[in-house]
């Protein structure tokens, strides 16, 4: 077994994507809205991807809510983003960090059913007033507590539903003043800044199962390599200051804010300390580039891996008219009425 996840180009497998999961072996696959057809037709990728491989694969989707979600309408309900939770706790703590924990919980029951096992949500970034949109509305709000909290219940919604959480960015996207799917963000906030507040958020979360990295260059720590490849990063701030000790993926290696060719990216992530290279496009010259350079998944990043997929139990019981009820009902209380400033 290679220590990459790898998407995949459609709604099914191609003949030569069978031949690739036979013969490179991915850890997981990721799936995207391009993969997402009718239920069954989804139930039945997922079931061939886990034939080709020969064995129950992890297989990962991001479904935060808000606009980033690739299960949706007219399938699967549509959720909020992280500040909608954000705004109902600052109006009741309890409610906002009721409806996180429950919208966890739903989506995990979406994803069940179709046999995806992990989610990558939540997202514990601190955006701050002149950081680019790509986080926005998806991050629980700007103070670090309060985000820690939040996204410390949605993944508890996940666990109880039999999915593993995946917290992401570590060490933090929030800051950045570019969409590192585009350009290399760099973040320029001297050490005592970022440990105050972006890497503060994800301390209390440090238990999580699974990590991603960040595409940014944080000049305190690295001047000039992103998170995702930068050792110093890794080690000293992922693995010591936040103390994350779980299964740590990076983002996607096909993002513009890295440098170098798909296997000098794979390399340099692992190098670098990271357990599992991320390749999300489906494209097979890439995805073979990948896998060239992608380690056999051993040592302590194997059991970094066996850990986590050993937590994917059994779903708790839920009652699903009467929680979806309730879910609907929490998060109409956090929105403003119309016509209200």
């Amino acid at each position: 077994m290679l220590a990459f996840i790898t998407g995949l180009s459609g709604a099914a497998l191609t003949d030569a994507e069978r031949r690739f999961l036979r013969e490179a072996d991915p850890w997981g696959v990721i799936l995207f809205k391009r993969n997402v057809a009718e239920p069954d037709i989804l139930r039945r990728l997922i079931g061939d991807f886990r034939a080709a491989v020969g064995r129950e694969a992890p297989v990962l989707i991001d479904q935060e809510g808000g606009r980033v979600q690739r299960l949706g309408p007219p399938h699967w309900p549509a959720y909020p983003p992280g500040a909608v939770y954000g705004a109902l706790f600052d109006r009741d703590r309890t409610a906002g960090l009721a409806a996180a924990r429950l919208g966890g919980r739903l989506i995990a029951e979406d994803l069940r059913q179709l046999g995806i096992d992990v989610d990558c949500a939540p997202v514990a970034d601190v955006p701050t007033a002149a950081a680019d949109p790509v986080i926005g509305d998806r991050a629980y709000g700007a103070d670090p507590a309060k985000v820690s909290v939040l996204a410390g219940a949605f993944a508890a919604g996940l666990i109880d539903g039999g999915v593993l959480p995946v917290l992401k960015h570590i060490p933090g996207h929030g800051r950045a003043t570019a969409d590192s799917h585009q350009t290399p963000p760099v973040v320029t906030a001297d050490r005592a800044a970022l440990e105050a507040t972006d890497f503060a958020a994800f301390r209390p979360l440090r238990a999580l199962p699974i990590g991603m990295t960040a595409h940014v260059v944080f000049t305190a720590i690295d001047p000039v390599a992103p998170a995702t490849t930068s050792a110093n990063i890794v080690r000293n701030v992922i693995r010591e200051s936040i103390g994350f000790a779980g299964l740590l993926m990076t983002d996607d290696l096909s993002m513009r804010a890295l440098s170098g060719s798909l296997g000098e990216r794979t390399r340099a992530a692992i190098a670098a300390g990271c357990d599992i290279a991320l390749h999300c496009n489906g494209d097979m010259p890439e995805m073979h580039a990948v896998a060239a350079e992608a380690p056999v998944l051993r040592g302590a990043a194997a059991q970094r891996a066996e850990a986590a997929l050993a937590l994917r139990r059994p779903p708790t019981v839920l009652h699903l008219a009467a929680a979806q009820a309730e879910f609907s009902k929490l998060i109409a209380g956090g929105r403003p009425a119309r016509g209200s400033a």
